[in-house]
């Protein structure tokens, strides 16, 4: 736990201390939004839990490295054992465990207490669901490496070695702060396996890729070091974590700190550290950017009020220029508004290039896939090349997903464009995967018919086939005196025989390729129609975050306007007396808005400054 005198909880309590004195200054100044933005800042500071997405593949090690992080076992471990059901295990006070069910589309999730010793064992199943699909499993535990702010999430390891990944995994990534990415030491790094460490950081910048089970494997050390060649090729900048699970739980059990360092998990300790720096860094600059912006729009009432009262000739001059500004503020306001065209144009463009973009890719598989089939008999390759488009399929729709991402970023920052008049303009987190999108459920291959012969058919088929060939050849040797069945006739129903097994078999491969290429079909389209369905819920999660964000960004901005035109007319009318003594008011409270401006700059340092203590009023 952090104790007061701990450097990151005094960078908290100030930047709080921060906020609420801004806060205060905007409570003044009668702007309820801005203190509602404020308060909303405030939230993300004193909650700043780091999400960590634990990902692989089946049998890798996710859950007893969760467990060995931890200390404490509350992840299904064992060689009949997996995680089936994402798990959230953050900090509590008490050890609990809710499960946490879908209600109905429009509904709060249903939770229900779960029993820790059932956490375990949970499956999608479970009758505890009542039917229900369940969502996730959350649990809390006292460990104090969650107490510092850090919420694993295990996920359920998908496919095996021929599809390791799905798209349900990297739905979860934009909701990450850092990603552990684990695979054991039996083998090095296949090339599926480096483009899902590229495509999860086309998502998350902030990931590290485990090697578990070192204590297992004696030539660990030439897998990572091979692991590590794949990772420069491909030019991935990503740390590579060899650790061993078990030697973390005996050195834990043993208080051994050279064991300890001997299971790599300080190395990882030291990398969530520094994911958990780096989330400081971003909600400090997040921190710095609401109180200047609430310090511009409160100064700008401010500055118009003390140069009208310094300068009342000029009044008009100025409310004129504020009028005009209102006008065009009151149209980023409109629902008719650029910002808005540009919005829900981006949108459509975005949600007919994602469709157009993975059916080419689902295209270009399925051609491959079918010259595959015809290029041999596809009953004797159909596990292998099962297991090929299932894990390529993946991969396509893995990269749809990053380059999704990606075009949604580039679209907040196209809106934002809109709003560079009104100055600096934060950028929404955008977020489409929706707390409750867990997973993409991607269907699977069907099974090809089996084509084997028995002997007996073998024979039956020969049989058919040489009839023909012994009664004509033998009805034509009757004429020169020979027996219906003789040797000509025998070896012509010999030939025509094998002939009509051949072509038995020909047609026998083709049928069986027609059925394959139909079943790769009606994969791929299946795939098509539930993952374009995922993609337009998520466009529509990612523009609703855009269109409340920089609406709300417009309505401060025209309320700000309005308070300084109508600050401009009340000043006029102030007698000499009233208008000292009010110049003499906002010098004082520009002076302190000056201070809170320099304070929220200096907020990124690693030390902060002592924050203003005086508010006035």
């Amino acid at each position: 736990m952090t104790g007061p005198t701990d450097p990151k909880a005094q960078q908290l309590q100030a930047m709080v201390q921060l906020l609420d004195q801004t806060g205060q200054v905007a409570r003044v100044a009668d702007r309820s939004d801005l203190v509602d933005r404020l308060e909303a800042a405030k939230t993300r500071v004193t909650d700043p839990r780091l999400r960590v997405v634990i990902v692989g593949a089946l049998k890798q090690g996710k859950s007893q490295l969760v467990n060995s992080l931890l200390g404490v076992q509350v992840c299904s471990v064992g060689d009949d054992e997996t995680t089936a059901v994402i798990t959230v295990i953050q900090y509590g006070p008490q050890a609990s465990a809710e499960l946490v069910l879908e209600a109905g589309p429009e509904a709060e999730p249903l939770r229900v207490p779960l029993p820790l010793d059932e956490v375990v064992g949970i499956t999608p199943d479970t009758p505890r669901a009542e039917g229900r699909r369940v969502l996730r499993v959350e649990v809390s535990v006292p460990s104090p490496v969650l107490a510092e702010g850090l919420v694993l999430v295990d996920t359920p390891g998908v496919g095996g070695k021929g599809n390791p990944y799905a798209a349900s995994t990297l739905n979860l990534l934009p909701t990450a702060d850092a990603v552990l990415w684990v695979c054991d030491a039996s083998q090095e790094y296949t090339e599926p396996e480096v483009r899902f460490v590229r495509q999860v950081l086309g998502i998350c910048p902030s990931v590290a890729c485990v090697v578990t089970k070192t204590d297992l494997y004696p030539d660990w050390r030439a897998v990572v070091g091979a692991d590590h060649e794949h990772l420069q090729r491909g030019r991935l900048a990503v740390p590579l974590l060899p650790v061993s699970s078990l030697l973390r739980e005996h050195a834990v059990r043993l208080g051994d700190e050279s064991l300890n360092a001997e299971s790599g998990f300080l190395d990882l300790f030291a990398f969530l550290r520094a994911s958990v720096a780096n989330s400081d860094v971003n909600t400090r600059k997040s921190v710095a950017l609401d109180v200047e912006a609430v310090a511009d729009h409160v100064a700008l009432g401010l500055t118009t009020e003390l140069a009208t009262l310094r300068d009342p000739d000029r009044a008009a001059q100025r409310i004129g220029d504020l009028e005009r500004t209102r006008v065009v503020a009151e149209q980023l306001q409109r629902k008719s508004s650029l910002w808005q065209q540009t919005l829900a144009d981006g949108i459509a463009d975005l949600a007919t290039d994602i469709d157009h973009d993975l059916r080419d890719r689902l295209r270009r598989v399925t051609r491959e896939a079918e010259a595959a089939v015809d290029e041999g008999d596809p009953e004797k390759e159909w596990t292998e090349l099962g297991a090929w488009l299932e894990d390529q399929i993946a991969t396509a729709v893995g990269d749809n997903f990053v380059w999704a991402h990606e075009r949604s970023v580039w679209l907040a920052q196209k809106v934002a464009e809109h709003f560079a008049d009104a100055g600096a303009v934060d950028l929404p987190h955008v977020d489409g995967s929706g707390a409750e999108s867990d997973s993409v459920h991607l269907a699977h291959l069907a099974d090809l018919e089996a084509g084997r012969v028995g002997i007996t058919q073998k024979v039956l088929i020969g049989m058919r086939g040489s009839y023909g060939g012994v009664l004509m050849f033998g009805l034509v040797t009757t004429l020169m005196g020979m027996a219906l069945v003789n040797p000509i006739s025998l070896g012509a129903g010999v030939l025509l025989g094998t002939k009509a097994y051949r072509e038995d078999k020909a047609n026998r491969v083709e049928r069986r390729r027609i059925e394959a290429k139909n079943a790769i079909r009606r994969y791929t389209d299946e795939v098509s129609f539930q993952v374009n369905k995922e993609s337009k819920d998520r466009l529509r999660l990612v523009q609703r975050a855009l269109r409340d964000h920089f609406q709300s960004v417009a309505e401060q901005t025209l309320r700000s306007l309005s308070e300084s035109v109508r600050a401009a007319q009340e000043a006029v009318a102030l007698d000499a007396q009233d208008r000292e003594a009010r110049m003499s008011q906002i010098d004082r409270q520009l002076q302190v808005l000056g201070e809170m401006k320099h304070y929220a700059m200096q907020i990124g340092s690693v030390e902060l400054p002592a924050a203003p203590t005086a508010v006035a009023r």
